[in-house]
């Protein structure tokens, strides 16, 4: 999948690695990271999300998940230096 020139920052490169994170305190079980990435993120029996892998390869739609959680529980990381991804450092 390609990504944008506006997408193309730190954590977006071919050949990134992540560490995806949901603060459970956070998560109100949306289900909107599920919808935007369902390969990436899983709701549990409590309707609390959780990332499928700890570490993961940079994905458009896992970062698009995480722009779309409605109350900001998803933080990515890159996983090699832990430089933020998301939400990006201001």
């Amino acid at each position: 999948m390609g990504t944008s020139p506006a997408r193309q920052g730190p954590g977006l490169r071919a050949g990134d690695r992540w560490r995806v994170e949901v603060d459970r305190a956070v998560c109100i079980g949306s289900g909107t990271c599920v919808h935007h990435a369902p390969h990436a993120f899983r709701l549990d029996s409590a309707r609390q999300s959780r990332p499928a892998s700890d570490a993961t390869d940079a994905d458009e739609r896992i970062l698009t998940a995480a722009e779309h959680c409605p109350v900001e529980a998803i933080v990515i990381t890159l996983l090699d230096s832990g430089e933020p991804v998301f939400p990006p450092e201001e």
